[in-house]
């Protein structure tokens, strides 16, 4: 599976379950945990699970399969790995609490506009 499509796949679940400010960042060379990191929120308890949901349903018509998934019952920060991509479905308080973006601030933000819904 081309990591290109398993990110693009998981940003335009996200999008379509209305995730609000997704960030894809560029984490090759940067981690040794994954190639891409999806970071990205939801507004309530529920349209984080659904963003979550969406995003392991989507994955799955492609053939890939979710490696974990963690956070899913608590829904505050929702961690979906795929293996070379990893999504992080925050709550939106906690997604500003916790910063990802400032933490992997040396990571290289990836052009995924084209993906989202306008």
């Amino acid at each position: 599976m081309d990591d290109r499509k398993l990110l693009v796949t998981a940003v335009k679940a996200a999008d379509d379950k209305r995730a609000e400010n997704i960030v894809a960042l560029n984490m090759k060379g940067i981690s040794l945990v994954s190639d891409y990191f999806i970071i990205c929120h939801g507004n309530s308890d529920k349209q984080v699970q659904a963003i979550a949901s969406e995003i392991k349903d989507k994955c799955s018509e492609i053939g890939v399969n979710v490696k974990r998934l963690e956070g899913f019952q608590e829904a505050k920060w929702i961690l979906v790995d795929l293996g070379d991509v990893v999504v992080h479905v925050f709550h939106r308080d906690e997604r500003t609490y916790y910063n990802l973006e400032r933490l992997w601030g040396d990571a290289p933000i990836e052009n995924i506009q084209s993906e989202i819904s306008q």
